[in-house]
């Protein structure tokens, strides 16, 4: 049995799984609170609460998620799941990296855990103008796609005001994407931003993070240095000089 409720004004949808599921439970309830959440909104949150008499799903259950999933690729803003079933666990955390939003696993004792994720910010992109040509770009927690969108927009308005165009990358408080979408989001506005840059440094604490430095220094025409975080005045003097 599914039972659906719709929050947020449509944009969050909470499903409560109970017993074995099959594919007119999707049919009757889910697909039509989806679609008809996806026409007021670009994306949507979902939380799916798997009751402790979970049973799983029959064939065709099986095949109208994969339907919806794949026929509203883009639409899914965040997910979460609270089981207790450490398969269905298991099978959401090796999933999640493939999936194109942020997935998060909570405990069926942490519902409301997971609403307040649903609902709250995760990371975010801060720009700083450092003076003359240079920025710094901050990304802290886990970015998500409209941190990135917003990031953008601000971006461009400081390089219309500018000369020149040196940044100072700041990963110390980085801690990954929220979903492939993020990370696409990510690559794309280093692509339309990259070439017009005359120096950059990389500040953080990770082996990846260097080496991603060392791996654009060989490509990009620009200038760039790698600091630790305990040097990020150096970085920031070493970007200002010259």
């Amino acid at each position: 049995m599914i039972q659906v409720e719709t929050q947020m004004g449509g944009s969050l949808i909470e499903v409560r799984l109970t017993g074995k599921i099959r594919g007119e439970d999707y049919e009757k309830l889910l697909v039509p609170a989806v679609e008809a959440a996806l026409k007021e909104h670009d994306r949507i949150r979902v939380l799916a609460i798997l009751d402790q008499g979970f049973g799983g799903y029959d064939l065709s259950a099986v095949w109208a998620d994969t339907k919806l999933g794949l026929g509203h690729w883009s639409g899914f803003d965040r997910c979460a799941v609270a089981a207790d079933q450490g398969w269905v666990q298991t099978a959401i955390r090796v999933a999640a990296p493939l999936l194109p939003c942020p997935v998060q696993v909570f405990g069926l004792d942490q519902v409301e855990a997971a609403r307040r994720w649903l609902r709250e910010s995760l990371g975010t992109v801060h720009i700083i103008d450092l003076g003359g040509p240079c920025l710094q770009i901050k990304l802290m927690g886990q970015v998500d796609p409209e941190a990135y969108q917003r990031a953008g927009g601000d971006l461009d308005a400081r390089l219309r005001e500018r000369e020149g165009f040196r940044l100072l990358i700041d990963l110390t408080e980085f801690d990954g994407w929220q979903g492939l979408s993020a990370m696409a989001a990510h690559f794309n506005l280093a692509r339309t931003h990259v070439p017009l840059l005359d120096r950059a440094a990389v500040v953080g604490d990770k082996a990846w993070q260097h080496m991603a430095q060392r791996v654009a220094a060989r490509i990009l025409k620009a200038e760039t240095r790698f600091f630790p975080s305990e040097e990020i005045e150096n970085a920031k003097a070493w970007l200002t000089a010259g």
